[in-house]
């Protein structure tokens, strides 16, 4: 080979190396879909939100009153099997009641009337048989604002296992009918994510309870766990 030709050669045997290295980064062509899974299950506890108002002419008053009543609640839910790590109180909120006047100059005239303290308390029943029960003796004794109550699960980790199983498959299906439609086949399973999607809690309004007698009629139902899957493919 003449000298002059030399780094012509070097050069070339560099390069090639490079493209290859070039060509073995590039990434493979691929292929995203998602896929969704519902598996349902029946709930085995309820979650009740239970609220004290009491309204007096001083805040101190209010306070005594609402004390009074939600001691009486407590001591209610302790009497009907509910355990002391099942209660908490959720919050605490003293606030002034005013009545405004209309003025002959446009401007209002607020008197101070009285004050309202609210006590929320979340119970968890764990024997959803005596939700109905409990929600009774609850407004009986003094719940008298919005109530709120959400049928769950313990443990609901084999159920939204299943609606994972379900979205996964869901996926696969849907990417086999894509690649075939495509011409092209399916390779290994780049990345799987996925997103759980809870039961939504049910909202109930306590004043609906104010006529009733007996235990109040609650149907449990069954809870749905969903759960959406993005998978990525390679294509051959």
């Amino acid at each position: 080979m003449t000298r002059h030709l030399l780094p012509v050669a070097l050069a070339v045997a560099i390069a090639f190396p490079a493209l290859a290295s070039a060509a073995d980064t590039q990434p493979p062509p691929r292929i995203v879909v998602s896929g969704e899974g519902e598996a349902t299950v029946a709930p085995d506890m309820a979650i009740l939100t239970l609220s004290v108002m009491r309204e007096a002419k001083t805040a101190r008053a209010a306070l005594d009153a609402n004390n009074d009543a939600m001691a009486a609640v407590i001591a209610a839910m302790k009497s009907a099997g509910i355990a002391d790590r099942d209660l908490q109180t959720a919050g605490i909120q003293i606030n002034p009641r005013y009545n405004y006047t209309n003025k002959a100059d446009g401007s209002q005239e607020a008197e101070l009337v009285a004050y309202q303290v609210t006590n929320t308390l979340s119970v968890r029943v764990r024997d959803v048989d005596k939700t109905g029960d409990i929600l009774d003796k609850a407004v009986s004794l003094g719940v008298n604002q919005g109530a709120g109550i959400a049928f769950t699960n313990d443990d609901p980790k084999a159920t939204v296992i299943a609606a994972r199983k379900k979205a996964v498959a869901d996926a696969m299906a849907k990417a086999k009918t894509l690649a075939e439609a495509a011409g092209v086949s399916l390779g290994r399973v780049i990345e799987i994510t996925d997103q759980n999607v809870a039961p939504v809690p049910m909202p109930m309004n306590a004043k609906a309870f104010d006529a009733a007698r007996a235990a109040v009629p609650v149907q449990a139902g069954e809870n749905s766990y969903s759960v959406q899957v993005t998978v990525t493919f390679e294509l051959k």
